[in-house]
């Protein structure tokens, strides 16, 4: 039997300021941490993930490149995290039962909700439960739809139009 390897995560969080929102993932998918990262791999950046494509359905604007999508989330004050730093994944897959926590990010999401008091939004129901235990008076949390293929029972254009009624319009910049 193989041994199981610590993955540390591979981005830093993204703190636009000013920051109206925070997006909490889990961690980034196996494709994202084995080294192989070109250049404009990012948050999300499985090719199964649906999250770029919704967001591009909600902002109605390509977000193909890293630019593209922090470009976006300036314009409209959102900022992005996962809350595990490290992790052991337990089964070949990116499901988040299969990720064995090592390390939380803790520290990292305390010092952006006390900078900022984003409203936060978690891109699962287990992501929210691990938030509430680390933060449990932290009041301003909502769950977006998953954006995993897994989650099926809304389209991308169902799942869009909740993102875009949920968070912050982009403003470009004058």
């Amino acid at each position: 039997m193989a041994s199981l390897k610590i993955e540390s995560h591979p981005f830093a969080s993204f703190v636009p300021s000013p920051m109206k929102c925070l997006i909490i993932g889990s961690f980034p998918g196996k494709e994202q941490t084995r080294g192989s990262l070109d250049e404009n791999a990012w948050f999300y950046g499985s090719p199964y993930n649906q999250l770029w494509r919704i967001l591009e359905q909600a902002y109605d604007r390509g977000l193909k490149t890293k630019n593209d999508k922090q470009q976006l989330f300036e314009e409209a004050g959102i900022g992005m995290t996962d809350i595990f730093k490290s992790i052991i994944r337990t089964a070949g897959s990116n499901l988040d039962e299969n990720l064995q926590i090592v390390e939380y990010n803790k520290d990292e999401i305390e010092k952006i909700l006390k900078a900022f008091q984003p409203q936060v939004f978690c891109t699962s129901r287990f992501v929210e439960k691990e938030f509430k235990k680390m933060f449990p008076a932290y009041a301003a949390v909502d769950v977006l739809p998953s954006p995993s293929p897994r989650y099926f029972k809304l389209s991308i254009a169902q799942k869009a139009e909740i993102y875009k009624k949920k968070l912050p319009p982009a403003k470009k910049a004058d």
